[in-house]
């Protein structure tokens, strides 16, 4: 018995509702009082005269009382009562043990009120039950339960597990993975006493950890059968990738007609690959189909791979709506491992297809993808040669494709490779000091086949007829050094040869009477080259107000640079033509170079930039704080403009002016604004006449950005305002240590306090209630843009929206969100949704609905939330509605 010591802590059974107990076992002495075991009816499975076989010893004990019966060849146990037999165990309120027959009673204990506990609960091997009373031979291994209970493990690995609850009154263990159920129920619910639903199943072969096989079975949801049956059903118990049907989704389209959707076949191929099909069908002839794979190993890569496929038929033939297409999509994604190879990298992300696959599908899967306007692809290799000087090397395949133009444009492929940095005066790991040892220069070369074309051509002969293959050579040098120690000065230089398979000769045809360009296949290059310099510095400024002050000090931080650069002309790659009028036309054979053509006319500027920030050190409200917090006013103004020096008139640019500021905590705003010294004429063209000279102020505003976002929450508004930000470290030791944050230490009347309650100090010690009350989540986003455009007078706001989104939770299980925006300028929303989730245990509902604009439609669906039972689902929809 010692070695039982151990084991003192009782199983607690799942809670059911209690029923009396179903067997009686023989000859329980009369001293043992509310037992509840009493003899079966059932015949023993016996042998008279069979000599007692037992393999191995049989450990037992029992906290009230164990009593050894010659007489009756009987073991009596009671109260906390343990039996183990080989791979056996059982523990029940009583336990009658027949040693002769190697069988074993085991029931509830039962009080003077009527109250059981101590439910047996029975292992063998891996198989757990816990019953009301059970009766089990040891020879044979066969059972009979009564009202047992068993939790079974399964679903989908990359679903993750969920718990099967199976009940049954009648239990019959045929062997040690065989089971037959009579009058079982079958339930994912948390709530094992009330379950909100179970299949109730009349007859069942179980399998535990693989299947149940059912005869006729029905759906009760709160013990009230619904008309949900089946004449038999399986349910599969594995956990892990396991083969099997994809159930569908049954609906009618008033013009295809009634359809199943999202129905088909899921295969694990193996530990690293499954593959899944599934496909729609209309009654009509409309059709789709999709493959997935996803395949993944371990430090190594992972990626899945998606086709799509639909051919769409609306109305019938003979009818003057009847139309026929068909939509295509592919999506790739593969990532490799960084741990698998540091020196090489293979990468995928490809999306391309119909340019109206998602606008024109039906399938709701593709909903969320409506809005999509670009489709983009990415496919690349890239290799470090690390041996100095370190190279690194990529090939790329890129795709770009616009679903309103249907323009498609595309590189097949991009070699880039680039050498680093060398520094030929200096010591490769020494300090390097002067204009000569922070001499530098790189190498990298780029070459491209690039084509553009159109969704009609693609994946035809036609794709590359305009194809244009080019390289391009680059040899970037520079250096940089101090001048009376504040002025930063940098001198560069590039040199680019670039390289093209084509070249163009243009020529006047007589008969035609107009410019011929022909194509002339073939090697050339030309070169061109640039200089530059720019000089630059920092300039601290701070305006000290006292520390007794709201406002201590304002600090403003401005960073000039003037820069010039020189580039010359490149007559020597240019020609002429004579044209009709005996004129002379000047072109270059290399306007059709992938790397642009060579310049004609000089190039010789003057750039200038001033870069700003404004901080603001301000007391802190708090009395035990040491240090002032800083405010940052401006993050970013800046001024820039340049001066040609080559050119005969409108010398001067635009200066544009950019500008960020986040004075309200997580409200960045971000502005833009360019400035034209000139004048115009009257037909809006620019005149080489300063605007202050023609009657209007020193610059003229053309064009101004402003955009903003900002997101909201509850918790915001509780007290402390959900702030629990750490402060950040300045690195200016001068300048305080914590950013400044509006919210925090703010008076009674500031923004977030206005028109709103504080809660009680001990709201948050209550209970949470079916209902939120006053502390009700949510969450909201706003993105606001506005465009202005006044090149030419017209005094035009060319985008003028806001934009917003969020969602409620109404109740802990019910939550609202929405989707959508105002257009200002056009006087409408723009794509709006609305969507409703109601959380009910073991069901999950969702409503989405769009209800007006060109994806006007709505979307119901409600089905059990367990990945075991994720195909005992309904769903509804709408069909878009199309002006």
């Amino acid at each position: 018995m010692a070695e039982l010591a151990a084991q003192e802590d009782l199983i607690k059974p799942l809670p059911i509702k209690m029923v009396e107990d179903s067997i009686k076992a023989p000859l329980i002495p009369p001293n043992i009082l509310n037992d509840s075991i009493v003899r079966d009816s059932t015949e023993l499975d016996s042998v008279q005269g069979k000599q007692p076989l037992l393999l191995d010893k049989i450990k037992y004990k029992a906290k009230d009382y164990v009593k050894l019966s010659q007489k009756d060849n009987k073991i009596y146990l009671y109260n906390e009562a343990e039996i183990y037999y080989q791979d056996t165990e059982l523990k029940a309120g009583v336990i009658v043990m027949d040693y002769i027959k190697n069988e074993v009673y085991a029931g509830r204990l039962k009080d003077s009120t009527g109250i059981y506990s101590q439910l047996p609960y029975f292992k063998q091997g891996s198989n757990e039950v816990r019953p009301d009373s059970i009766r089990f031979n040891f020879d044979t291994q066969k059972a009979l339960i009564w009202n047992s209970r068993t939790e079974q493990q399964a679903g989908l690995g990359q679903l993750g597990s969920d718990a099967m609850k199976v009940y049954a009154e009648i239990t019959k263990k045929e062997n040690d993975s065989v089971y037959f159920l009579s009058e079982g129920k079958l339930t994912t619910s948390k709530d094992t006493v009330d379950p909100d639903y179970y299949i109730r199943v009349r007859k069942a072969k179980f399998v535990p950890k693989k299947k149940i096989i059912a005869g006729f079975s029905n759906i009760y949801i709160v013990d009230v059968p619904t008309p949900i049956a089946l004449p038999f059903a399986y349910f599969p118990l594995t956990t892990g990738r396991v083969a099997g049907l994809i159930f569908p989704t049954f609906g009618n389209d008033p013009q295809r007609g009634y359809f199943i959707q999202n129905g088909g076949y899921y295969l694990p191929i193996s530990d690293y690959v499954d593959v899944s099909v599934t496909g729609d069908f209309y009654t009509n002839g409309s059709y789709g189909f999709r493959g997935q794979s996803i395949y993944t190993k371990r430090y190594k890569f992972r990626g899945n791979i998606n086709f799509s496929y639909e051919n769409l038929i609306r109305s019938q033939k003979g009818f003057d709506d009847f139309s026929r297409t068909s939509n295509y999509n592919i999506r790739i994604q593969h990532t490799q491992d960084p741990k698998s190879n540091p020196n090489s990298r293979f990468s995928a992300s490809v999306n391309l297809g119909s340019s109206q696959f998602f606008t024109n599908s039906l399938n709701q899967v593709n909903r969320n993808n409506s809005q999509t306007n670009t489709f983009a692809s990415s496919i690349s290799y890239s290799k470090t040669f690390p041996a100095y000087p370190s190279v690194n090397a990529s090939l790329t395949l890129t795709h770009s494709q616009n679903s309103r133009t249907q323009a498609i444009n595309m590189s097949l492929p991009t070699l880039q490779a680039s050498m680093e940095r060398i520094f030929p005066f200096a010591k490769r790991d020494g300090i390097k000091k002067g204009i000569i040892q922070n001499i530098n220069f790189q190498y990298d070369v780029n070459a491209q086949n690039s084509i553009t074309t159109t969704e009609e051509d693609f994946f035809t002969s036609k794709m590359f007829d305009e194809a244009r293959v080019g390289a391009r050579h680059r040899i970037p040098l520079s250096t940089n050094f101090k001048v009376a120690k504040y002025l930063s000065v940098s001198l560069n230089g590039s040199y680019e040869d670039v390289w093209t398979l084509e070249t163009v000769r243009r020529r006047f045809d007589e008969v035609e009477q107009a410019a011929v360009t022909d194509t002339i296949p073939g090697f050339d290059r030309f070169n061109r080259y640039n200089l530059g310099a720019s000089l630059g510095t920092v300039l601290y400024g701070t305006f000290n107000f006292g520390e007794d002050k709201k406002i201590q000090a304002i600090r403003h931080v401005m960073r000039p640079s003037i820069s010039y650069s020189y580039a010359p002309s490149f007559e020597q790659f240019y020609e002429t033509y004579t044209d009709g009028d005996g004129d002379e036309v000047q072109y270059t054979p290399f306007e059709t170079s992938i790397y642009g053509r060579p310049s004609l006319g000089k190039s010789n500027s003057l750039s200038f930039s001033i870069q700003n920030t404004l901080e603001a050190k301000v007391r802190d409200k708090d009395s035990t704080a040491t240090e002032p917090k800083k405010v940052s006013i401006l993050s970013n103004l800046t001024l820039s403009a340049n001066y040609n020096f080559e050119r005969d008139s409108l010398k001067l640019s635009p200066i544009n002016l950019s500008g960020a500021t986040q004075i309200i905590k997580n409200v960045p705003i971000n502005f833009s604004a360019s400035f034209d010294p000139y004048a115009i004429d009257n037909n809006g063209r620019r005149i080489n006449t300063f605007n202050i000279k023609n009657g209007g102020g020193l610059v003229r505003l053309t064009s101004a950005r402003i955009n903003t976002g900002f997101s909201l929450n509850s918790e915001m508004f509780k007290k402390g305002g959900g702030n629990n930000e750490q402060d950040e470290d300045s690195q200016d030791p001068d300048y305080g240590a914590n950013p400044f944050e509006l919210d925090q230490g703010r008076d009674d009347d500031s923004f977030f306090d206005r028109g709103r309650g504080r809660p009680d100090e001990d709201e948050d010690d209550e209970t949470e209630s079916e209902n939120y009350a006053n502390k009700t989540p949510w969450d909201m986003r706003l993105t606001y843009v506005a465009s202005y455009n006044n090149s030419n007078r017209q005094s035009e706001i060319t985008n003028h929206s806001l934009m917003f989104s969020g969602s409620i939770e109404l109740t802990p299980k019910w939550e609202v969100g929405f989707n959508s925006g105002y257009d200002f300028k056009n006087k409408g929303f723009t794509d709006t949704r609305f969507n409703f989730k109601r959380d009910l245990d073991s069901f999950r509902l969702s409503f989405d609905w769009t209800p007006f604009g060109r994806f006007e439609r709505w979307y119901f669906f409600i089905g059990i939330k367990s990945s075991i039972l994720s195909d005992l689902k309904w769903e509804n929809r709408s069909q878009p509605f199309r002006r």
